[in-house]
């Protein structure tokens, strides 16, 4: 089992120095940086959405921005599409599972606002209509994907993850979140 859990390890190391090593995926990630800084500044929020295991990334990397991440600060305003569970099943009811996440952001969205949009595969069906409906309100939209990014590379620009394997690409997600909340914070409160 030692061996079995080591070769585990070295996949995902493998994977993010993958990762580190590709400038495309580093300029994206401080692109998307410097965007959030600035809607901060300037009044707007960054809003995530993601199904499964990036529904709950969403969550968590939301909460880093409007709680704390390093260090004790004012909050910043970020949302996870989804979480209010009367908007899910309403807008899953009358709309179709495919718009729980469109409707919610049709209500909260506003222009200049940042939209990141988590799908391993890029073909999550809600969190495309979500995509079109974010670039129709004109907010900036990155999404966030496996290697071969999907329908949603074809949206959006996409930091896509050099993998197959959906762990290491969630693995990536939480990492590239870090990294981002850490910029940010650091750099709006340092």
């Amino acid at each position: 089992m030692k061996s079995r859990i080591q070769s585990l390890l070295s996949e995902s190391i493998k994977t993010k120095q993958l990762l580190y090593d590709n400038d495309i995926i580093l300029n994206q990630l401080e692109q998307l940086a410097d965007k959030v800084i600035n809607a901060f500044k300037s009044g707007f929020k960054l809003i995530f959405a993601g199904n499964g295991g990036s529904f709950a990334d969403s969550q968590h990397l939301s909460a880093e921005f409007v709680c704390r991440f390093m260090m004790d600060r004012n909050p910043l305003p970020s949302i996870a599409l989804g979480t209010n569970s009367s908007i899910m099943t309403a807008a899953g009811n009358d709309y179709g599972y495919e718009k729980v996440f469109s409707r919610e952001l049709e209500a909260i969205g506003r222009k200049d606002d940042i939209f990141v949009a988590i799908s391993t595969s890029g073909n999550s069906k809600n969190i495309i209509e979500a995509v079109r409906s974010a670039k129709k309100k004109e907010m900036f939209v990155m999404g966030w994907t496996g290697e071969k990014g999907g329908v949603l590379d074809e949206l959006c620009e996409c930091i896509k993850i050099p993998s197959k394997n959906v762990a290491r690409i969630q693995e990536c997600h939480i990492t590239i979140g870090h990294i981002l909340c850490e910029i940010v914070e650091k750099e709006l409160f340092n």
